[in-house]
């Protein structure tokens, strides 16, 4: 039986805020995606119960969550980033033998503490053919 990965916190992002002198008891949701903040606030009396206000929380993070990770991320080229796509690389594999192959590779991870990873030869495929390719299994992977 393989190992058991890491559950996901089920409160990531979410804060208990219990002020009495203010009146104000819930639970806050605070992310940042892209240098873009993202906060709300689920107050307990405006539920009915603590409970209610957290599951609240938890539907809008999780949406949140999901409508952010559908958007296509592409960026501008940097020194990290000559491709212009996340998560896809040129890269250069020196062999053994001394012989260097070149690749496009497109790497995602599918789940908390995995990693995934292939590559795209440009000797077989061509720069340009390799290079869509590793944009492609990088969208289908990440998609699933």
């Amino acid at each position: 039986m393989p190992p058991s990965l890491p559950q996901p916190d089920p409160n990531y992002a979410i804060t208990r805020i219990d002020l009495p002198n203010a009146s104000t008891h819930g639970f806050q949701v605070r992310m940042q995606r892209r240098g873009i903040k993202y906060a709300k606030f689920f107050a307990d009396r405006l539920h009915g119960h603590p409970q209610h206000a957290l599951t609240a929380a938890r539907v809008w993070r999780d949406t949140l969550i999901e409508k952010l990770s559908d958007q296509a991320r592409i960026c501008e080229r940097s020194p990290r980033n000559s491709s212009g796509v996340v998560g896809v690389s040129k890269i250069t594999v020196i062999a053994a033998n001394g012989n260097s192959y070149r690749f496009w590779q497109a790497t995602w991870s599918p789940a908390p503490g995995q990693r995934r990873c292939v590559k795209f030869s440009i000797q077989r495929y061509g720069d340009r053919e390799a290079f869509q390719l590793a944009v492609e299994a990088r969208t289908e992977g990440i998609s699933d």
